[in-house]
C-alpha cells in the first residue's frame, strides 16, 4: 500500500475549471510547519487524504483524532511493555486553534462517523462533560453490590471546551486531575468515600479536547505543569485550511473500501495482546529515545513535552495496530516521531509567552478587553482590589518579560502613571 499512499499524498491534479490552489488559505505568520509526510502512514494516510479536499478542517486534526479514537476503540486488548509498565492505546490530545475558524468541530464530525461505522459499539462510550474524578470513575465503574457497573470500560471523552476541564482540574479540592493522570497511566481508578466508594479496575480512557491558544495560555498553570497533567496531553495546532462555500462531498470515502479496512484492522487489534518492536525499529527506538531524553529539562516547553518518549511509543503502537501488525516497525515509529515532533512545535507555538501564573493570565485577559490600556490602579480596581500590590507587580513583570504587554508613562497631576497595554 505504501506506493499508493505516497501518490495520494501528492497534490491532486487541478480541475479543468479552477486552479489547483483554489480556496487554499495561507498559514498565519509564525504557524508551525505541518508534520512530515511520514505521519500520514498507510491506511490512515489514505483516509485523511480522501477526506481533506472535501473539508475546511486541517488534515492533522483529522489524523490525530482518528488515531486517538481508534486507540479508544481498541481497548486494553493490545499493549506495549516498558519494564513493568503496560502502555495501552489510550491517548489524550487537544486541538489548539481559533474558536470559530479553526474547524476543530468539523474535523471531529468526519472522524466520528468513520470510527462509529467501524465500531458501532463505541457510540455509547463517547461522552462529554469532564467535571470531576468521581464522574469519570462512575462512567467506567466496576460492579459492586446491587450495581452492575459498566461492562465496557472504554471511554472516549470529547471536550469541545477543554478550557473548562483545565479550570475544573485547577480547583483545590478537585479529584479530576489525579484521576485523569492515573487513567492515562492505565492504573486502577478508585475514590474511597464512606457513602459511595467507586472503583474501575480496567478503565481505558481517551480524550480529545478543543481549545484556543489564548485559553490554553490562560489556564496552563505551574501546578498542572509540575504535576504532569498537561504533559500527558498532546497539543496539536490546527487551522482552517481552505474555503469551501458549498462544502465538499458529504461522503468522500464512499466506494473506497477504507471504512471496511479500518473495521477489519480494529477487530484484529483487539486481540493482538503484547506488541513488540521488530529488530530494525528497536535500533531506531534506542537512538530516538536518547534524543528525546536529552531535551532541556527546564522551562514551560520542556515541562509540557516531558513525556515525549511515552507518547511516541503509544502513537507507534496505534499506527502498528491500524496496519494490522503485532510488531512495531520502523515506518510506525517514524510516523509517531513525526507526529510527536509536530506536537512539540505546536506546544512551542501555542505557549509562546505563557507565564504559568494564573494572575498574570487573568490580567492579560483584562487588558485584552481594554485595548486602550489600563493603569496599575485601574487594573487593581478591575480585580476588585482583591490582589496584593506585590503580586500584581510580579504578574505584570512576568507578562512584560514574556513580551505580551508593554507599559508607557502617562502624565498625571502628580507622579507619572504607567499605562499597560497588550502588545500587538
Amino acid at each position: 500500500m505504501t506506493e499508493r499512499v505516497l501518490s495520494l499524498l501528492d497534490p491532486p491534479p487541478p480541475d479543468d475549471d479552477q486552479p489547483a490552489d483554489a480556496g487554499m488559505l495561507p498559514a498565519p505568520a509564525g504557524w508551525p510547519a505541518p508534520p512530515e509526510r511520514a505521519a500520514y502512514h498507510e491506511l490512515l494516510g489514505e483516509i485523511v487524504n480522501r477526506i481533506a479536499p472535501h473539508t475546511e478542517a486541517d488534515p492533522v486534526a483529522i489524523l490525530t483524532q482518528l488515531l486517538v479514537s481508534f486507540g479508544a476503540a481498541v481497548g486494553r486488548g493490545a499493549w506495549f511493555t516498558i519494564e513493568a509498565t503496560r502502555h495501552h492505546a489510550n491517548e489524550y490530545m487537544c486541538l489548539v486553534g481559533d474558536s470559530a475558524r479553526g474547524r476543530k468541530g468539523s474535523s471531529w464530525d468526519h472522524v466520528r462517523r468513520l470510527i462509529l461505522t467501524a465500531d458501532p459499539s463505541l457510540e455509547p462510550r463517547v461522552l462529554t462533560g469532564l467535571s470531576s474524578g468521581e464522574g469519570v470513575i462512575h462512567s467506567v465503574r466496576d460492579p459492586t453490590g446491587q450495581d452492575p457497573g459498566i461492562s465496557d470500560q472504554r471511554l472516549l471523552v470529547i471536550e469541545p471546551e477543554f478550557a473548562s476541564v483545565l479550570r475544573a482540574s485547577s480547583r483545590e479540592i478537585s479529584t479530576l486531575s489525579p484521576t485523569l493522570r492515573s487513567a492515562w497511566d492505565g492504573r486502577p481508578l478508585a475514590i474511597l468515600t464512606r457513602t459511595a466508594p467507586a472503583r474501575a479496575s480496567t478503565a481505558h480512557i481517551s480524550i480529545i479536547g478543543h481549545i484556543t491558544q489564548h485559553e490554553l495560555r490562560r489556564h496552563t498553570t505551574t501546578l498542572e505543569l509540575s504535576n504532569g497533567y498537561i504533559n500527558r496531553v498532546l497539543l496539536i495546532a490546527c487551522r482552517r485550511q481552505r474555503l469551501l462555500p458549498e462544502g465538499g462531498d458529504p461522503d468522500p470515502l464512499a466506494s473506497t473500501g477504507l471504512e471496511r479496512l479500518l473495521a477489519t484492522a480494529l477487530k484484529q487489534a483487539r486481540r493482538t495482546g503484547q506488541v513488540r518492536l521488530d529488530p530494525d525499529a528497536r535500533e531506531l527506538w534506542h537512538h530516538a529515545y536518547r534524543q528525546l531524553a536529552a531535551q532541556p529539562s527546564d522551562g514551560i516547553l520542556a515541562q509540557i513535552t516531558a513525556r515525549a518518549e511515552a507518547h511516541v511509543i503509544r502513537l507507534a503502537l496505534i499506527y502498528a495496530l491500524t496496519d494490522g501488525q503485532s510488531q512495531i516497525g520502523t515506518a510506525h515509529l517514524t510516523a509517531a516521531l513525526a507526529l510527536q515532533d509536530y506536537a512539540a512545535r505546536s506546544a512551542a507555538w501555542a505557549l509562546t509567552g505563557a507565564t504559568g501564573d494564573p494572575l498574570a493570565e487573568q490580567i492579560h485577559t483584562i487588558l485584552r478587553a481594554h485595548p486602550g490600556g489600563l493603569t496599575r490602579t485601574q487594573i487593581s480596581q478591575t480585580l476588585n482590589h482583591n490582589q496584593p500590590a506585590g503580586q500584581i507587580d510580579h504578574a505584570l513583570h512576568a507578562l512584560n518579560t514574556a513580551g505580551r504587554v508593554t507599559s508607557t508613562q502617562i502624565p498625571t497631576g502628580g507622579r507619572p502613571a504607567q499605562l499597560w497595554t497588550v502588545r500587538a
